[in-house]
């Protein structure tokens, strides 16, 4: 077998654990397939997603079927006023050892685990969000004088209420930033309250199976990494993220009139690694335009920062993006000829 030919395999494969993901899912979950999508791109990219939804979409009761379905270790932390770190990280405990003597041994907490749900996350005080911070961005917990390797693949889920706002305490930029994904969870048209009743009100269904297993999934991960990116993609990707600063080379004006800061770097690995992910799920060995598109309102719309006038205006974050795509040309102004030769040929 050639390596073009192991490729193409490595991609069926790919495909078929993702079908088997969303039929399994589907279990439980009626819709909402760009919302499970999502979430498991964020798991084979190794970053995080951050769910926005009112109650009772079902945004615990995917997680909760995502974990299943992966047969990995899962922790469910429910975010409160009086949680502290400790809580979330674990702590330091005197024990008794065999020959009867003291000993300090440290008990891990819910952060040690493959998915970690971050219930209602923005019900904690700072201090104890902060605690999140290290794990997510270095996957690894530091305690005392030690630190602790989180164990691969290792993601956050949390999720929150934007229409509650009384005893909530809103995510700091840092923490946002830390969250590869910002997914907002829509309201179920007819037909699917349809299915859902028939789904809940029934007879009981059927326990989820793990589809998919611990070693598979790392593999996933590392075919994710292997995806090329063409360079005219990747400065398309650039100017985007450039795009978002008031002070960008391609700003549109809409930027500039409401944006109080744009998207960081991070952003910018966030769009590329989940465009590869969208190419591999669409079958394709090569990350496109139409990919980083697709992405950018997820990847970025967390990291724009409004000004007070787009706060005054109403103005949503989707919106500027929006305006964005539409004014960032998919060539940059000036390209060489070396340039458009390359688009040329990957677009062949």
């Amino acid at each position: 077998m050639s390596e073009t030919d192991a490729v193409r395999e490595e991609v069926r494969e790919f495909q078929r654990h993702i079908e088997a993901l969303r039929k399994e899912i589907g279990k439980a979950i009626v819709g909402n397939r760009t919302v499970i999508d999502g979430v498991v791109s964020c798991m084979l990219a190794g970053g995080h997603a951050l769910l926005e939804g009112v109650p009772g979409l079902g945004k615990t009761m995917l997680v909760r079927a995502l974990a299943e379905t992966l047969s990995l270790s899962f922790s469910r932390v429910q975010f409160t006023p009086d949680l502290m770190p400790a809580d979330i990280l674990g702590t330091t405990v005197i024990d008794e050892n065999q020959a009867g003597g003291k000993v300090f041994e440290f008990r891990k907490g819910p952060i040690f685990a493959n998915i970690v749900l971050a219930d209602e996350v923005n019900r904690a005080t700072p201090k104890t969000q902060s605690a999140l911070l290290e794990a997510m961005a270095e996957h690894r917990v530091s305690v005392g004088k030690r630190t602790y390797t989180l164990d691969e693949p290792f993601v956050v889920l949390a999720t929150q209420n934007p229409l509650e706002m009384e005893g909530t305490y809103p995510l700091p930029e840092a923490q946002l930033d830390r969250f590869l994904f910002k997914l907002h969870v829509p309201f179920p048209d007819r037909q699917e309250l349809h299915e859902i009743l028939d789904m809940t009100t029934g007879a009981k269904g059927e326990p989820l199976q793990a589809v998919v297993n611990h070693a598979e999934i790392l593999q996933m991960q590392a075919l994710v990494r292997r995806v090329p990116v063409a360079r005219h993609v990747q400065d398309y990707a650039i100017r985007v993220i450039q795009a978002t600063h008031p002070d960008g080379p391609e700003t549109p004006d809409m930027v500039k009139r409401f944006v109080r800061f744009g998207a960081s770097p991070r952003g910018a690995q966030s769009v590329l690694l989940t465009a590869k992910i969208r190419a591999l799920f669409e079958g394709r060995f090569a990350a496109s335009i139409d990919d980083v598109r697709a992405v950018t309102h997820p990847a970025l719309r967390h990291r724009v920062l409004l000004n007070f006038e787009g706060e005054a205006e109403g103005i949503k974050t989707d919106q500027v993006l929006d305006a964005i795509l539409k004014a960032v040309p998919e060539t940059a102004v000036g390209a060489s000829k070396a340039d458009r030769t390359e688009r040329a040929v990957g677009t062949a």
